[in-house]
């Protein structure tokens, strides 16, 4: 899929957490064509102490409005100086970057499991899952109900289920021991949030003999694969994230499972 590098203006920044931002861009061009599990190099203007780009999840496309949106977590200099844009500030960025999930060639029960931020990328899979007539279920995770974010667009897409640590919302507990786990047999199961989580998914789909994908967070610095910073070990040797991936198959991984 071609790289673009875009000027993007922001037309709303949002909060729907004190720990994040939720970033809805435009162009002045056509938005290129984008797919779930995707994401973007963002420079950080204004930043002294930040030189690279940032790696964001593409969280949602909207073709109809030209509008891509990102949902940042503000962990360090870099993503902080990104939240404070404002509307009709001008964001550049290099999209879309490596390979996203697998769709469905047919009519399946598709499971998408997301924890924190992790959620992001979850998104947008849904809805073009919805454009093909799949329903998707979510399961989300969080440590509490505050943390559960974007609840309100997941439900226009699909069923969703959630846990809680504190068991604010939902179950309580984490996602791999959610009930809805021993009550419906799923085709297809892709994963994105904290490694630990996606372990669990991981091994629970292996177990189950089910298709699993997961989307690693690796760090990386270029997006291109020049720089080696994202490497993962695989059955086929050394990939880097940010090209081969973030997404893959369990059975490509070298997880001990």
């Amino acid at each position: 899929m071609k790289k673009y590098i875009l000027d993007l203006t922001v037309r709303e920044n949002t909060s729907p957490h004190e720990k994040y931002v939720l970033l809805k861009m435009t162009s002045d061009q056509p938005l290129p064509e984008m797919a779930p599990g995707q994401f973007a190099e963002i420079r950080i203007d204004g930043s002294q102490s930040t030189l690279l780009r940032r790696p964001i999840s593409i969280n949602y496309v909207d073709y109809e409005k030209n509008e891509v949106w990102f949902l940042v977590a503000k962990v360090g200099e870099g993503t902080r100086t990104l939240a404070k844009v404002k509307a009709g500030d001008t964001v550049n960025v290099v999209l879309p970057l490596g390979n996203g999930f697998t769709m469905p060639d047919s009519p399946c029960k598709v499971l998408l499991v997301g924890g924190g931020v992790g959620t992001a990328p979850l998104l947008y899979f849904g809805k073009c899952l919805r454009a093909k007539g799949i329903e998707p279920t979510f399961l989300l995770g969080a440590r509490s109900a505050n943390d559960l974010l974007q609840l309100d667009m997941f439900e226009q897409l699909g069923k969703v289920y959630t846990t809680t640590e504190d068991g604010s919302h939902g179950e309580k507990g984490f996602v791999t021991q959610h009930s809805i786990l021993k009550q419906v047999r799923f085709d297809q199961i892709s994963t994105c949030g904290p490694k630990p989580m996606m372990v669990s998914v991981a091994r629970y789909a292996k177990a189950e003999d089910i298709c699993c994908e997961v989307s690693l967070e690796n760090k990386m610095a270029c997006g291109v694969g020049a720089c080696l910073c994202c490497v993962e070990s695989t059955q086929k040797g050394h990939k880097c994230v940010c090209t081969d991936g973030p997404v893959f198959n369990i059975k490509e991984l070298t997880w001990q499972i």
